[in-house]
């Protein structure tokens, strides 16, 4: 039985979000609070897995109306989540012999949840193929004996399903066994128990220890192989687990009973970390794996993957890992539907699974299928995925602008769109951004391009490092230039990084907020005060310095951040930093060739030359 369809009504943020077709699988793209998580919360509850909540509460409801639907609640409870599901030939042909063939006219069921937090089916029933059975009767009989029993069972995972690095065996021993409150990260765990064979019992009183730890470790290997079939940012981790009694000091529930320590160890730097606070992105594709695994092992019929933000903490490369791995591993048995902010979350190739998510006034949440809206705050992830996917056939691009990295290239598509809206100038559409990840490598790049290119600009910092790599390529006969290759400055000032562009205060607050959960307090710039103009490199000291998220800064996880908010912290962009920006992208665009002379160059005209820059 698959879902075709969706539909969800009278919940949180959604009034109706009409009818959504759903595919193997589905991208929900849209921006912060347009409702896609409440639209896949509503659905996971249409047939959730053991211990996930599975209740409608009438505080769901929205509140535009709540007053006057409350009133009506318990005589006429309105309809939360409609799916539309098709039946297989295999489940039809179960059916048939035993009422009848053709007893089914059509594999198409539908099947609703309300307030009442009942579950009511619709479908057809051909009368005229059963003999001496009332159609009443067959239906109840197929409903409970096969519809129910095929149905497709609905599973959850966000950022806030990771497994914590300590738990405290008794206090979630205790809650399962009195059935008290579990949230995801319990369940991730106990997944993880429950795959290994292991006893709960066993660990609360550390018996067996060494036949406990092999049992978790088994598993732990076996999960990290898989991992490691996609992931391939850091090879040399693995997961440990460790027993020791509770610190009275520790805040409860850890100052009692059995702790269970998990910890990643990193093989390049011989060092181990708490599960939960290093290697964010490891941690969530591991802890997800250890969910799934388990209910892939235990669940009879096939599941449906709704994943709110998945890796959302891995790197952008990483990503691209992580959609392989859902076509490769969880779409051949599973349906997957999920949310994204982030353009490397987006399969280019397969832009027909993708479906846009709106707030709008006076109307709520709507979901449309394919890309086309009139929102560009909605598909502006589309559009720096197109252009980052433009880039990597930069082979075939007449004009180039090579710049660090990924970041970037958001800044600049970031920083374009408001510029646009003011009506001033943005980077000319004809750019082909590509990020080349430091000058050290743009003498590959460059020998990629062949004999397609007509301009190419170099947006990086003018070091003399970096002018002698320029001199050399300019002087290399291999790839023979024409025309010497010069370079774009960010910033009319000497020693600046696109960061740069941005007035410091407000950088600061980006990374306070991305790395809140490293930091010791929040920094200033008397915290990262040194001789340095450059402030991504002055954070980078503070980071090594003070040994914060492992000394390693990733300036991409900013930029991503006001990628994902930038609807909120667009008005706190000064003007002065749109000054600045507005003067790079005039003096980047004014090395295009007029378009009459583009014509006459890409038709077989002059030989094509690398345009310097100014």
């Amino acid at each position: 039985m698959k879902l075709t369809q969706a539909r969800v009504t009278n919940f949180k943020s959604i009034e109706d979000s009409g009818w959504v077709s759903l595919d193997g699988v589905t991208c929900m793209v849209g921006k912060n609070e347009s409702g896609k998580t409440a639209f896949l919360n509503a659905l996971r509850r249409l047939n959730p897995v053991p211990g996930a909540r599975t209740d409608f509460d009438l505080k769901d409801y929205p509140r535009k109306g709540y007053i006057r639907y409350k009133k009506a609640h318990k005589v006429e409870p309105a309809i939360v989540v409609r799916g539309i599901f098709r039946l297989s030939q295999k489940e039809i042909a179960e059916i048939e012999d035993v009422f009848g063939k053709d007893v089914l006219p059509s594999s198409r069921v539908q099947v609703h949840k309300d307030y009442s937090n009942q579950r009511y089916w619709d479908f057809e029933v051909n009368g005229n193929a059963i003999s001496n059975l009332e159609v009443g009767e067959v239906r109840k009989r197929i409903i409970e004996e096969y519809l129910e029993r095929y149905m497709p069972r609905f599973v959850y995972f966000d950022d806030f399903s990771t497994m914590r690095g300590r738990i405290s065996i008794q206090d979630i021993r205790q809650r399962e066994e009195d059935g008290g409150p579990l949230d995801d990260a319990d369940r991730t765990f106990l997944s993880l128990i429950n795959l290994a064979g292991a006893d709960m019992e066993d660990l609360e009183n550390q018996l067996n220890y060494e036949h406990l730890k092999a049992e978790l470790e088994s598993a732990s290997i076996g999960i990290s192989d898989e991992v490691f079939q996609f992931w391939n940012q850091n090879k040399q981790l693995r997961v440990e687990f460790d027993l020791s009694p509770a610190n009275p000091n520790d805040p409860p529930p850890l100052n009692t009973g059995t702790i269970l320590h998990v910890r990643i160890w990193n093989n390049r730097h011989r060092v181990s970390v708490p599960f939960d606070e290093r290697s964010k992105g490891f941690v969530w594709f591991f802890s997800f794996l250890a969910y799934f695994s388990q209910l892939e092992e235990e669940e009879e019929t096939p599941l449906v993957l709704l994943l709110d933000e998945p890796g959302l903490n891995l790197h952008a490369m990483a990503q691209r890992d992580f959609l392989q791995f859902i076509d490769e591993r969880l779409a051949p048995k599973h349906q997957v539907i999920y949310t994204t902010h982030s353009p490397f979350m987006i399969d280019l190739k397969n832009l027909k699974r993708v479906r846009t998510v709106q707030d709008l006034d006076d109307v709520g949440t709507v979901i449309n299928d394919g890309t086309l809206s009139n929102d560009q705050e909605t598909v502006f992830p589309l559009q720096v995925a197109l252009s980052y996917q433009t880039a990597q056939t930069l082979f075939l691009a007449p004009h180039c602008l090579m710049v660090n990295c990924a970041s970037d290239l958001i800044y600049l598509q970031v920083l374009g769109e408001i510029l646009a809206q003011k009506g001033r100038q943005r980077l000319d559409p004809r750019w082909v951004v590509i990020p080349v990840g430091g000058a050290d490598n743009l003498p590959a790049f460059l020998s990629l391009l062949g004999e397609n290119y007509v301009s190419v600009a170099v947006l990086m910092d003018v070091t003399p490092k970096n002018k002698e790599k320029m001199d050399r390529i300019n002087q290399n006969e291999t790839l023979q230039r024409n025309n010497p290759v010069k370079w774009v400055e960010v910033t009319r000032v000497r020693d600046a990084d696109i960061e740069d562009l941005f007035e410091a205060n407000f950088y600061l607050k980006l990374v306070n907020e991305v790395y809140a959960a490293d930091l010791p307090e929040r920094m200033t710039l008397k915290t990262i005060t040194d001789g340095n103009p450059r402030i991504v490199q002055r954070i980078e000291a503070y980071f090594k310095q003070a040994g914060i998220a492992d000394g390693h800064f990733d300036s991409y996880k900013v930029a991503a951040y006001l990628l994902q908010n930038h609807a909120e912290l667009r008005g706190r962009i000064d003007e002065p930093t749109l000054e600045k920006a507005a003067s790079m992208f005039e003096r980047i665009n004014a090395l295009l060739p007029e378009q009459e002379k583009v014509s006459k160059m890409v038709n077989g005209g002059p030989p094509r030359s690398m345009v310097g820059a100014i």
